[in-house]
């Protein structure tokens, strides 16, 4: 790890800008054109768009003073996230129905580029960026997240950060609240150059929780000719918090509250560095050639005392208090394990996109490959300390993916009706080796085809009906395929690729100039669905089986730039089940209480987030927003009483709704916004999550501060 302060580096770079900004003029300076993959683009390209796509825009961002990316995708239909320690640096995004956890099953992008550390190979997410670090979010679901992948079972998300300007500007934020929360951002831009800096800490959802992460991102935009130009960015980021991986048991919830977490020996720490470079050509009138070159390299320790509720770590008679509701002294707990991670990426892909005429129709064709490599370096240290950073090696795993992707769309334009056949291909090479004397390695590879169909008809102006249906596919983890250890060979599982077959059919419409609604129904079946451990009740082992997903997802805006405005976002998930039990893939038994009907774990029936404010011409803006999770079950055995078992990892999560209330007022004449937010208005005690025991969401959270653009 990097012994060098995230908060040095982000306080003297704020303040090298405000040095600048001094000298700056406010009008506004313009950006410039930025090579990069936009999967959607302005939210004027909706109607081209073949299935259901939203925009989040920087209006909404910073009108409701969003706090963590949980809660900008909340802003969405067909989107439930998770929350987890309070900060939402790990997000859990689960898209129709798909389990939440670690964000395994959608892809991420950040400017078209792979953000997650290994999408090939381990899709987890325990780094996420900074939400303040992006100006919109696009999310697009249906037969067009296949030019993307490797997962396209859910949807892709694509963060957008903004293009430099060419003259001078800027802007600086400071904010502060209860719980000694801190967020400090500034973004200065010039000559096509971009610098942003982020520093934000504060306490989490549960007491010795506290994160503290810094955030470097640098833009530079080069204009070769007046055919190309060449996009260039750096990335450093921070992240060291106080942080447990276990949740609380029943008695333990009931006997000390919510925020009640006594394992303040338990620390994360992370370091990621990226670099990327995205060059576009136009190599004539109607055809250009964009190619993505990226790089990063992520670290991660966590050291803990416990993993879940039922963890012996510590022993059994620690273990047994905590069941039995207990103060636990973890301090004289003498252990300490240590998931050491490394991972490293690189990767290149050209896009060819072009305009030309098959068979006499118009065409817009967009297709290319990808070559990406992926290297995981995982290790576990198990100290006999409470804060021993060494000791003996349980774990010391190397695990290697090269894969290999190629992907075209066409789309056919019959005047108002648009066609878009789509196929995308797969092939993934995979290894792994025990690095401990002794250890023994093995590689295995797979590979798929995956088409796709989509259709839009454009009914009137402003009116477009749409329909697609893809073939869904996301590879296995690697260390679900391969097992390692000490002996002289490897063995290897039955565990297949995720497929699924995916309709949609839907409907956008600008209803008026003020009003827009999207309304789509979906279906998602899938012949083998993958669920790894400790993403339900009791840490599961590796299984898979058959489910069924199907609902309705209506967005809507409306709104005047100024005087009264609304958004809304509901889904509607009827059919979330398990079309057969899910079995062990090493033994073939049905995992307890699995059987073909029940709910599929962390699916909600309906989510909504709904907001209503009032801008002013005058520069204020004020606005409230509810966010409601339906109940929904911790297990596949579907339990409804969570007092039958006592770890707190099973059984039936309560409904919940919270409230979120922001007020804006901009002073125009000195380009300064004052702001207050206050985050789960009424401090409403709720559960989110129950996989490693219980975890509660945040209680509420008041934040005021300023922000003055240049």
């Amino acid at each position: 790890m990097s012994d060098l302060a995230p908060s040095r580096l982000s306080w003297c770079a704020i303040a090298c800008l405000a040095m600048f900004g001094s000298a700056a003029h406010a009008q506004k300076a313009p950006s410039m054109t930025a090579p990069r993959v936009d999967i959607i683009g302005k939210r004027d390209n909706l109607d081209k768009v073949s299935g259901s796509g939203d925009i989040i825009d920087r209006d909404a961002l910073e009108s409701t003073r969003v706090f963590t990316v949980n809660e900008a995708l909340r802003k969405v239909p067909g989107i439930n996230v998770r929350d987890e320690e309070g900060f939402g640096l790990r997000p859990n995004i689960g898209i129709r129905g798909l389990n939440p956890t670690r964000s395994t099953k959608v892809t991420l992008l950040e400017d078209g580029i792979p953000l997650a550390y290994a999408p090939y190979g381990d899709n987890a997410s325990y780094y996420h960026p900074p939400i303040e670090r992006f100006e919109r979010v696009e999310v697009l679901r249906g037969a067009g997240q296949t030019l993307y992948g490797p997962q396209t079972i859910g949807g892709v998300i694509n963060y957008i950060t903004p293009n430099p300007t060419e003259d001078f500007s800027g802007g600086i934020s400071i904010a502060g609240g209860n719980r000694d929360y801190m967020n400090a951002h500034a973004r200065l831009s010039g000559g096509g150059f971009l610098l942003d800096v982020m520093q934000k800490q504060g306490d989490g959802a549960r007491d010795n929780i506290r994160s503290e992460i810094g955030d470097i991102n640098i833009k530079k935009v080069f204009k070769i000719d007046d055919r190309q130009g060449f996009t260039l960015r750096g990335n450093y980021y921070t992240e060291d918090s106080q942080v447990t991986y276990s949740g609380l048991t029943n008695a333990e919830f009931r006997n000390f509250g919510a925020r009640y977490n006594p394992f303040k020996n338990d620390f994360f720490e992370t370091r990621r560095m990226g670099l990327s470079g995205t060059h576009q050509i136009a190599l004539s009138a109607d055809t250009s050639l964009l190619t993505n070159v990226y790089w990063s390299a992520f670290n991660r320790d966590w050291w803990r005392q416990s993993s879940t509720t039922t963890d012996t770590q510590c022993g059994t008679t620690f273990r047994d208090a905590r069941i039995a509701g207990q103060a636990v002294n973890v301090d004289g707990c003498n252990s300490a394990q240590g998931r050491l991670r490394d991972y490293y990426q690189f990767g290149i892909e050209p896009r060819l996109r072009t305009t030309h005429t098959w068979f006499g129709t118009p065409s817009e064709l967009e297709t290319g490959v990808r070559l990406h490599h992926e290297k995981q370096e995982r290790r576990q240290v198990n100290a006999s300390s409470p804060l021993g950073r060494a000791g003996s090696v349980s774990e010391d795993n190397e695990r290697d993916t090269n894969a290999f992707a190629a992907f075209a769309h066409n789309r056919l334009l019959y005047g108002d009706f648009s066609i878009t056949p789509g196929l995308r291909y797969e092939y993934i090479d995979v290894s792994r080796t025990d690095r401990r004397a002794g250890g023994n390695s093995g590689s295995e590879s797979l590979s798929a085809f995956i088409p796709s169909l989509a259709a839009t008809y454009k009914v009137q102006e402003g009116t477009t009906v749409f329909a697609g249906v893809h073939r869904g596919f996301a590879p296995p983890r690697v260390e679900d395929i391969i097992q390692t250890g000490i002996g002289p060979v490897a063995t290897f599982t039955n565990v297949g690729a995720e497929r699924s077959w995916n309709f949609e059919l839907g409907t956008r419409s600008q209803v008026t100039k003020e009003l827009g609604i999207q309304a789509t129904y979906f279906r998602n079946d899938f012949q083998r669905l993958i669920a790894v451990g400790s993403i339900a009740g009791g840490s599961i082992n590796l299984s898979q089986g058959e489910a069924l997903f199907q609902g309705i997802e209506l967005g809507s805006r409306y709104g005047h730039a100024s005087g009264l405005y609304s958004t809304a976002a509901i889904t509607w998930l009827p059919t979330a089940e398990q079309s057969t039990a899910f079995t062990r893939v090493d033994t073939g038994a049905a995992i307890g209480g699995s059987v073909g009907g029940k709910r599929m774990p962390y699916a909600p029936k309906t989510t909504a987030t709904i907001g209503v404010g009032y801008a002013t011409a005058e520069g204020l803006d004020v606005n409230l927003e509810a966010v409601h999770v339906g109940a929904q079950y911790a297990d596949f055995a579907n339990i409804q009483d969570p007092n039958s078992d006592t770890s707190g990892q099973f059984g039936r999560i309560d409904a919940f709704t919270i409230f979120n209330a922001t007020a804006n007022y901009q002073i125009r004449q000195y380009g300064v916004t004052v702001f207050l937010a206050v985050k789960n208005l009424t401090d409403k005690v709720y559960i989110v999550d129950r996989t490693r025991g219980i975890l509660p969401g945040a209680p509420r959270l008041i934040q005021a501060g300023l922000r003055w653009d240049f």
